[in-house]
Order: C-alpha cells, then structure tokens, then sequence
C-alpha cells in the first residue's frame, strides 16, 4: 500500500513504545509532509542524542558528562541515595524539587515473567556505593505496582546486612483528588502513609 521506505519508516515507528498502527502512520505521514529542513532537524536530533547520550558511570542517570551533573553536584546531600527503575523516575522527582540527594537507576525492575531478575538490574553497582560508607539512608522509589514492590523488598533484604537506613515512598491520594474516586489499595495506603500535622 505505501512504497517500501514508508512502510519501513512506519515499522520502526510501531517498535516504540506506545505507538500503534494508526499513530505509527500518522507520524510518518506528518514527516513526509513537513518541509524538508524540520524532518532533518529530528534526524540530526535523534543521531546526536544516540551519539553524545551516555549512562553516568556512579548512578546510571543519562548524562552527556560524566559523571552526571547531580552526582558531580558538591551542594547536593550525598548521604542520602534514591533508588528509581528509570531515568525518567529520577526526572520527576527531580522536578518535584523536593529532593536535595543523589540517585542510583536500576533500569528496571525484578519481573521474573518477563525474564528480568535480580542480576539484570544494577543492584552489583548499587551495593558497591554502599560499601564505601557515605550514604546514611537509601529511599526506595520503585514504582506501586508488583515489580516495583517485589523490587523494594528484595533491595531492602539485600540491605539489611549493610546497617543502612532503608525507606520506601510514601504513597496515597494525589493533591485535589477526591477520596470517594480513590480505589481501595490508594485509600489504604494512604492511611499507612498517614504523618502528624504540625
């Protein structure tokens, strides 16, 4: 139906992440029909972010420095380590602005159906920052759902020998919801979260 480079262009576009058959072929329709110089902009984008887009060597956050800007950061509190699944984990706690210590990313998390255990993750690299003794508590901000729980867990036994502190977030209901829209296991956690109001 389309001539060869547009279907192949439309297949690569099926392989991300979230991106269906319909959506794949609007995004290579869109390309083919803007002016030549924005489809080469994107493609020199997407070449010179594959090319200068590194892991950062301490925490595995991506960077084009390394180490990261957050890790080489002398003003952050370097005592105090957040465990994520991704980068964009550690980019939304970052945003958040709330958080003033350093990360380790997993990239990923336990999920034995999709083959990923414990030795995929960077849990060697992550117990080997601890071994040197400057980080006083580790947060665990793996995601509520059952990979992200197993994942805490198993970190958390993994830890324990290590006499760190050890955390997990918090989770509950987000600001300006309402409670009577909240499922169950959110009402729960909310209430197991639950802090003194000073």
């Amino acid at each position: 139906m389309y001539p060869r480079a547009v279907a192949k262009l439309i297949e690569e576009f099926k392989r991300l992440p979230g991106i269906g058959p319909r959506t794949a072929q609007r995004l290579a329709l869109y390309l083919l029909s803007v002016p030549r110089e924005q489809a080469e902009r994107l493609a020199a984008a997407l070449k010179e972010a594959r090319e200068t887009t590194v892991y950062c060597s301490v925490c595995g956050n991506l960077t084009d420095v390394d180490p990261c800007k957050i890790c080489a950061d002398p003003a952050r509190d370097h005592s105090l380590l957040c465990v994520v699944e991704e980068p964009r984990d550690l980019l939304a706690i970052e945003r958040s602005g709330g958080f003033k210590g350093i990360y380790h990313v997993l990239h990923g998390a336990l999920s034995p159906l999709d083959g990923i255990g414990p030795e995929k993750l960077r849990l060697k690299e992550l117990l080997a920052r601890l071994e040197k003794g400057a980080i006083a508590e580790v947060i665990l901000a793996t995601g509520p759902d059952t990979e992200g729980e197993a994942t805490a867990l198993y970190i958390r036994r993994l830890l324990e020998p290590l006499g760190v502190k050890v955390s997990r977030l918090a989770y509950g209901l987000p600001v300006g919801a309402e409670i009577e829209f909240a499922d169950e296991e959110t009402i729960l956690r909310a209430i197991q979260g639950r802090r003194q109001i000073r």
